[in-house]
């Protein structure tokens, strides 16, 4: 989602006035819908900045990275709510039904999960109820992307981004397959939150493989895109950009490959190399 700015543009001695493209950010009010003691109750998790659209698939796929469920089958329902607001007539609050609640400790979501779209991981309490929610390491066997894959995953990730090419302000994860096919994207100003609808999206649909599937990420990798890739059981996240030496020691501990500063004819492997046929 986008809109049109008048701005001032500067370039090679010359000043204009324009008409430029900005993505559109908005908050969202996330609630969980609850059964607790016999009684219905909702309950606000979350507020996080994010490009709207998509919504239902954000929900989604923070639940299920965050492990407030353990599979997406948990979620009965997932709706709109509330006026529609603001200069973009939107609504800004969605609600998720769940049809297990008896592990749910709203306090704690609370306590954790205060986010926004430029930090994920600085809303939690402690690292350790990160690394807690993922028990199992990754098998380190598959899967096996060719080299020129990686290579053009990059321009994959961007002919797949219609917001940024209209606005160069979004970021975008995209789920890729051994053969170089795109299998779904998802945008939005957050890189978070572009990951969760991501694997909101794919989860519910089934369409992540294991096997033969990698996830490519506009932007650097930090801790929490690699926390969410894990989630899922993926094996490989690329980026565009740098990965945080948080990202790196997370990967290296459950068995994930971590590949940066990706371009269409370099990148850098960080962890799990022998994952990638060179």
């Amino acid at each position: 989602m986008d809109i049109k700015y008048n701005i001032t543009k500067y370039k090679d001695n010359n000043v204009e006035e324009i008409k430029d493209l900005i993505s559109v950010e908005e908050p969202l009010e996330m609630n969980l819908q609850f059964q607790k003691n016999g009684k219905w109750i909702n309950e606000n998790i979350s507020i996080t900045m994010r490009t709207p659209g998509h919504d239902e698939d954000l929900l989604a796929g923070f639940l299920f990275n965050e492990r407030i469920i353990e599979d997406i089958s948990e979620i009965d329902t997932i709706e709109k709510a509330g006026d529609k607001v603001g200069d973009y007539n939107i609504q800004n609050k969605i609600i998720a039904k769940i049809n297990k609640s008896e592990n749910v400790d709203i306090n704690k979501l609370k306590r954790n999960f205060v986010t926004n779209s430029s930090c994920g991981v600085c809303g939690k309490t402690s690292l350790d109820t990160v690394e807690i929610a993922k028990k199992e390491k990754l098998n380190l066997s598959f899967p096996k992307i060719k080299k020129n894959i990686i290579m053009k995953s990059p321009d994959l990730l961007s002919k797949e981004q219609s917001e940024f090419s209209k606005t160069g302000g979004i970021h975008a994860s995209c789920l890729i397959d051994e053969s170089g096919n795109v299998i779904a994207t998802r945008e939005d100003v957050g890189r978070h939150n572009a990951l969760d609808k991501l694997i909101g999206f794919t989860q519910k649909k089934k369409l992540i493989d294991n096997h033969s599937q990698f996830i490519a990420c506009s932007g650097r990798l930090n801790f929490e895109l690699v926390q969410k890739g894990l989630m899922s059981n993926i094996g490989i996240m690329a980026g565009v950009g740098a990965p945080t030496s948080l990202a790196i020691d997370l990967a290296k501990r459950f068995g994930m490959t971590i590949l940066g500063f990706v371009k269409n004819n370099s990148f850098n492997i960080y962890t799990n190399k022998d994952r990638i046929i060179l």
